[in-house]
C-alpha cells in the first residue's frame, strides 16, 4: 500500500499519509509473533492504534494512539483551553472523564511486562488451537482459522457439501442458552455463500472453561440429532452427524 501511495504521490503530488488500526492485534502480535514487523519503519506511516479494551486486558473504551512526530497530529484535533489562569493545549475528551481505563492500563503495563504479557498471549493463542482441534475432530465442521500465527481464537464452517441437522445459527443460538456467545456470520459480500462461526480466547478463558464450551457444543449437536433444525435437512440425509 505505501508503495502504491508513493507511485501515487510521484505521479500526481498527493500526498496521503497512512494509519494503522493495529486493533486487537496490537497488543497481541509484539508479544507472540514477533517476526511479524509493524511500526514507524514505513516513512508514509505516520499513526498507529491499538484497543487496550481488547486484549490489552483493560476495560471497555480503553485504547491507545501514537503519531510519528508532533507534526503529524492534525491541528484540527488540538483544542486550545483556558484553565487556572493559563492558555494550554489538550489532545483528548472534552470535558471530564473517567480515567479508570487508562489507569489499569498502565497498572497492567508496570505489573505484567513484556514478559507477562508474553505468558498470557501464548496461554490464550493455545487455547484457541486447542479449541479448533476440538471442533475439528466433531465431524462435521472444518476449520477455517486454527487458532495458529494470528490472535487467539479459531473459525469454523461446516465442511463443503455437508447438510447436518443444523445451521451454525442454530448452534449459536443453542449455546446462548448455556451462556455462551458464539458468533455465527457470512463473510463479506464477495463470499456470501460461506458462513463460519468464532470464538476468541481472551485471560481468563482457560482449558478448563473450554472444555465446557465443548461439553455444550456436542450437548447441542445432540439436541438437533433429536430435533432437527427446520432449516436443514433431517439426520438421515444429514448423514447421521449429531
Amino acid at each position: 500500500m505505501a508503495l502504491a501511495l508513493d507511485d501515487l504521490d510521484e505521479e500526481s503530488g498527493l500526498d496521503i499519509p497512512i494509519h494503522i488500526d493495529a486493533a486487537s492485534g496490537g497488543f497481541v502480535a509484539p508479544f507472540i509473533h514477533p517476526a511479524l514487523a509493524w511500526d514507524f519503519r514505513i516513512p508514509r506511516v505516520k499513526s498507529i492504534n491499538a484497543s487496550g479494551h481488547k486484549f490489552g486486558l483493560a476495560p471497555l473504551g480503553c485504547g491507545w494512539a501514537i503519531w510519528r512526530e508532533a507534526r503529524d497530529l492534525p491541528k484540527d484535533l488540538i483544542f486550545r483551553v483556558k484553565y487556572l489562569g493559563g492558555n494550554m493545549p489538550t489532545f483528548a475528551i472534552n470535558f471530564s472523564r473517567p480515567g479508570g481505563q487508562t489507569a489499569s492500563q498502565y497498572y497492567n503495563f508496570v505489573r505484567l511486562g513484556r514478559e507477562g504479557y508474553t505468558s498470557i498471549m501464548q496461554n490464550c493463542a493455545d487455547v484457541g488451537a486447542w479449541i479448533s482441534d476440538q471442533v475439528e475432530k466433531l465431524g462435521p465442521f472444518e476449520p477455517v482459522y486454527n487458532g495458529r500465527g494470528g490472535i487467539p481464537g479459531c473459525c469454523w464452517k461446516i465442511k463443503a457439501g455437508l447438510k447436518p441437522n443444523f445451521t451454525l445459527y442454530d448452534l449459536a443460538d443453542r449455546l446462548r442458552v448455556r451462556g455462551w456467545q458464539v458468533l455465527a456470520h457470512p463473510l463479506p459480500a464477495n463470499r456470501r455463500d460461506l458462513e463460519v462461526q468464532r470464538v476468541l480466547v481472551r485471560l481468563g478463558v482457560s482449558q478448563d472453561l473450554a472444555g465446557l464450551l465443548m461439553e455444550d457444543l456436542r450437548g447441542a449437536m445432540h439436541h438437533f440429532a433429536e430435533n432437527p433444525s427446520p432449516n436443514s435437512l433431517t439426520r438421515k440425509d444429514a448423514g447421521g452427524y449429531y
